[in-house]
């Protein structure tokens, strides 16, 4: 066998001497490599017993850029057709010990290469009863030489691209294949992380309940008895057992609001989510006004731009500015002239939303512990609270695609920017 690729002529050496009857597979190697890789080649396979012809044929054929690959006998080809794909196959009618046609209804006959194209060639056969005769045993054309170069070129042109458009397809519809079990893969996974987090989900709502139920229990007790103690043993006790007990009284009922915080947080966390436009300035507005009905002897400056409205869930982002303005309302409550501002602008582009007061501030090296529950920056005889607040506003800006910071400065206030994307459910 002899192999040519682009055109590049190799060496040949002459084919060994098959035993008729013999089927053994024979390989043979990778078509040469020259400038294009042989991915973007396709085979064009030249069976012909004459060395002469074969050259011509490389000659018409070496400007198309592909695989030419020669072989000097039927056997030869059958051989190499056993292991390699060819876009089409020249074949000379008349060779020693098997023809053009014999060789052709071999190559019919194997899966492999049944539908590989078969132009014939031939010097001494001029009658229509050979050329029939070429067509029923499967070509695809009978060329009678001389032959014209150019149009022995088109033709071969016809099913070297006919070829790679089919290689083509192939590729696609093999990525597609990998395409969809990838996304198969990706499927089953999800719905086992899915069937993860249900389960996760469940053992959750079973600490919850056990935290509900098992916990409150013993310290409502704790709390009661302590009461009793007090009220039933007070002529008894001196000012330090009273103190005692009252310790006793408080730590229990900061229990409870710590076991009450984080089954808050827990729903927040779990609740479903529903879109909708949102109101943010009444929003705001409406909740200061409480705020202010609540405790009347607080004068408070409140400056709210009108008309911001986003797209999220009403009841999560209500508990979130809540939060965030119940933040600014304690941390002012020490200003003689305190001031709370809500507002909007643009950074990046995004619209960004605030919530600035004049208040304690913080030192921004502690920034990072704002948002974690239970973390606080400031005494709680300063500053009533479990710590669960911020926590609860950035699960909850992160169910909605935003994110949630601050800056401030210790005694120059804070100011608290987040965004909103979309609601996840």
């Amino acid at each position: 066998m002899r192999r040519r690729s682009g055109g590049q002529p190799v060496g040949r050496s002459p084919a060994p001497e098959l035993p008729a009857a013999s089927t053994a597979p024979l390989t043979a190697g990778p078509p040469d490599r020259l400038a294009a890789p042989d991915a973007d080649r396709v085979n064009v396979l030249l069976v012909d017993d004459q060395p002469a012809n074969l050259l011509a044929l490389e000659a018409m054929l070496q400007g198309l850029g592909q695989n030419l690959v020669q072989a000097g006998s039927g056997r030869e080809a059958l051989k190499w057709l056993l292991t390699h794909d060819a876009a089409v196959v020249l074949l000379d009618v008349k060779m020693p010990d098997m023809d053009g046609f014999e060789t052709a209804t071999l190559i019919r006959e194997r899966d492999k290469s049944r539908h590989t194209p078969i132009i014939f060639l031939t010097a001494a056969d001029r009658t229509q009863t050979e050329a029939v005769r070429g067509y029923a045993v499967g070509a695809v054309d009978y060329l009678v030489k001389p032959v014209v170069p150019e149009f022995v070129r088109s033709k071969v042109a016809v099913f070297v691209e006919l070829a790679r458009k089919s290689e083509l397809l192939r590729r696609q519809a093999r990525l597609l294949q990998e395409s969809e079990q990838a996304a198969r893969e990706l499927a089953e996974a999800r719905a086992e992380l899915v069937r993860d987090l249900e389960h996760k989900n469940r053992e959750l709502e079973s600490f919850s309940y056990a935290v509900s139920h098992d916990l409150r229990a013993p310290l409502r007790r704790i709390e009661s008895f302590a009461r009793a103690v007090q009220e039933s043993q007070s002529e008894r006790l001196d000012d330090h057992g009273r103190r005692y007990l009252d310790r006793v009284r408080e730590a229990s009922g900061q229990m409870l609001q710590l076991i009450d915080d984080v089954l808050y947080l827990s729903r927040v966390t779990r609740a479903e989510t529903r879109e909708q436009e949102v109101d943010l300035s009444s929003l705001v507005s409406l909740l200061l006004d409480r705020m202010g009905e609540a405790e009347p002897g607080r004068t408070v400056e409140i400056r709210v731009r009108p008309g911001i409205t986003v797209t999220g869930d009403g009841q999560l982002l209500r508990i979130a500015i809540e939060n965030l303005l119940e933040n600014a309302w304690k941390f002012t409550g020490q200003q003689p002239a305190a001031r709370i501002e809500f507002g909007m602008t643009h950074l990046s582009g995004e619209p960004t939303y605030f919530v600035r007061d004049n208040g304690a501030g913080f030192d921004m090296a502690y920034a990072d512990r704002l948002f974690g529950p239970f973390q606080r920056l400031h005494l709680a005889t300063e500053f009533p609270g479990s710590g669960i607040g911020l926590a609860t506003v950035q699960r909850i800006i992160h169910r909605h695609g935003g994110r949630v910071w601050a800056e401030g400065s210790p005694g120059q206030g804070a100011t608290f920017h987040f965004t909103i994307g979309r609601v996840r459910p």
